[in-house]
């Protein structure tokens, strides 16, 4: 008898280990599978059990939550929802987070270890701390102004502080309200695929996902690369470029939009933005030495994070010299964002640093202690401190007396350059205008805004769309705002 008991004893404890076993596996091998299985409410409810952390513009909080006394209890709220909807991005129950809500989702949903001195009983617990908040570097009257003067056309609006990094505003327009796609139900379901079928993309970030043609604008490289190279060493000698100018290896001749290129200096084509002699220059710089120079730019960088994800410029490095031609003035197959056309108006303003832009100045908890801090960081040299300096005089110039004196603001240095971008089949599309350009405020050691602006529909003939026209006049608000604030 007492054998069987023995027996009995130890195929009880082989029970009670094989169960030990299993639960070990699901607690730690399993636990991740269980936890993403779409079927597991309860990470889901869990998420949704308390307010998310706020993302905050000039110190105030651009979003909220909702107690919607639903099974995923708190809904995301936005204030000026469609104006700051290329900063926060969605966060939504449904389709789940984009742009800074995605970025800093774990500061916001209080998942991050950092919010907590003591994380590790937060893990026992099963629990979190409240979520903390995302402090922007954006600026609210740069913003606003931005938005305001693109008035509902598509484009875009980038700023920089050129010495920092700092995003100062970042528009998109059209734009759209985050707050439709907060919850959950068929209302939710029918704007996102409102807003998702809308031809003109309300959704999409322009200013940092959308690449586009970068026309004239793309000159200040191309003038960069040709004075750190050697290829011209007196921005006021003549070029020896017709007009038109034949594209290399081809009988396709290359015209200007307006008259006195003929021959014109380097410092001529920038200020009257003459294709022949920057296609020229180009050229004459070599495919290695301007591929070299557009990537100084970040051109050609697919890891560029604000820290939302940023579409990748293009600059090709395999090209016939035709192609080279077009491609020095901003055509082909080049491509840019808006931020990246920011960026090398902020290098030129910075004396030829590069600056790596963000977007998240500091996260905090809920209490306003810091969690981490944004801050510089270079992204190394795009163009020797003279060139910077010879370049900045050719912008000013641009401004003062030129294709861009629509940008100019009163007792304010202001130096800019304007492009007409062609595109679609045969240039047939209307013309995107931009316009980059910076501002320094009187009596300021350094120029405090580098600005990009985009405006793919400027509306009127397609003879008559220009940078000056349609985009630096946007320019020149958003600058004003971002150096002296609201009008």
């Amino acid at each position: 008898m007492i054998r069987y008991i023995r027996w009995c004893a130890w195929f009880c404890a082989l029970l009670l280990a094989a169960l030990l076993v299993n639960l070990a596996r699901v607690q730690v091998w399993e636990a991740a599978g269980y936890g993403a299985n779409p079927a597991n409410k309860r990470t889901a409810i869990e998420r949704y059990a308390r307010p998310r952390g706020d993302i905050l513009v000039d110190g105030r909080p651009v979003t909220g939550s909702r107690d919607s006394g639903q099974l995923l209890r708190w809904e995301r709220t936005y204030a000026n929802g469609p104006l700051y909807a290329p900063v926060t991005g969605f966060s939504s129950q449904t389709y789940g987070t984009s742009l800074l809500e995605r970025a800093e989702d774990a500061v916001l949903s209080g998942s991050d270890p950092a919010l907590s001195a003591f994380p590790l009983w937060y893990d026992l617990a099963r629990g979190r701390p409240p979520g903390g908040n995302a402090v922007t570097t954006v600026k609210a009257a740069a913003q606003r102004t931005g938005y305001a003067a693109l008035a509902g056309k598509r484009g875009a609006v980038a700023a920089l502080e050129p010495a920092t990094g700092r995003i100062l505003a970042l528009v998109s327009s059209p734009s759209y309200d985050p707050a439709v796609l907060s919850g959950t139900g068929p209302a939710v379901a029918a704007a996102w695929a409102r807003l998702n079928a809308d031809p003109a993309r309300p959704m999409l970030n322009r200013a940092l996902r959308e690449t586009y043609p970068p026309g004239s604008t793309f000159k200040i490289v191309t003038a960069a690369a040709a004075l750190d190279a050697g290829v011209v060493t007196d921005v006021d000698a003549p070029t020896q470029t017709p007009d038109p100018y034949p594209l290399p290896g081809t009988r396709t001749l290359l015209p200007n939009a307006g008259t006195g290129c003929r021959d014109a200096s380097m410092a001529e084509a920038v200020q009257w933005s003459c294709n022949t002699v920057m296609a020229k220059i180009g050229v004459q710089v070599g495919l290695r030495g301007m591929a070299e120079a557009a990537r100084r730019f970040g051109f050609n960088d697919g890891g560029l994070r604000v820290p939302a994800w940023v579409s990748r410029s293009n600059f090709d490095t395999d090209m016939s010299g035709d192609q080279l031609a077009l491609s020095a003035i901003g055509q082909f197959n080049t491509t840019a964002t808006p931020l990246q056309m920011a960026m090398v108006a902020a290098a030129v303003a910075a004396g030829g640093e590069l600056q790596a832009p963000y977007l998240v100045e500091r996260t905090t908890q809920d209490d306003g202690t810091q969690v981490r801090r944004g801050g510089r960081r270079s992204l190394g040299r795009a163009m020797t401190p003279a060139t910077a300096v010879r370049l900045q005089q050719l912008m000013v110039k641009v401004v003062q007396d030129g294709t861009g004196r629509n940008a100019a603001i009163p007792h304010t240095v202001v130096g800019g350059k304007t492009g007409t971008a062609q595109h679609g089949v045969g240039n047939a599309g209307t013309p995107y205008a931009w316009f980059i350009g910076w501002a320094k405020a009187a009596n300021a050691p350094l120029p405090g805004v580098a600005v990009a602006v985009v405006v793919e529909d400027a509306g009127g003939d397609q003879g008559d769309v220009t940078g000056n026209s349609a985009a630096a006049p946007i320019a020149r608000a958003v600058m004003q705002a971002a150096l002296y604030g609201a009008p």
